[in-house]
């Protein structure tokens, strides 16, 4: 199971073990898409939020984040707005 927004572990193996050779243009497209799309939604959910499932997901792909708060809180921090 995924977290809200995110893709889940098994759509991501399933992407990545087709060969884009046997893809057709708009998979490849919706592929880019949801990989970007779950990249963002990485980023911006912190580590504390992630299931145990999508934290292992995202230390296979590569989308682990080091944030210790959202990129929300980031952005308020950067502007002086209190939490």
């Amino acid at each position: 199971m995924s977290d809200m927004g995110r893709q889940s572990v098994t759509d991501k193996a399933g992407a990545a073990l087709k060969p884009d050779s046997q893809k057709s243009v708009l998979e490849q497209g919706a592929d880019m898409l949801k990989g970007k799309t779950d990249s963002a939604a990485s980023t911006a959910q912190p580590e504390s939020q992630k299931s145990f499932t999508q934290q292992a997901g995202d230390a296979v792909s590569g989308n682990s984040n080091q944030n210790s708060g959202s990129m929300m809180d980031k952005a308020k921090d950067a502007m002086g707005i209190q939490k």
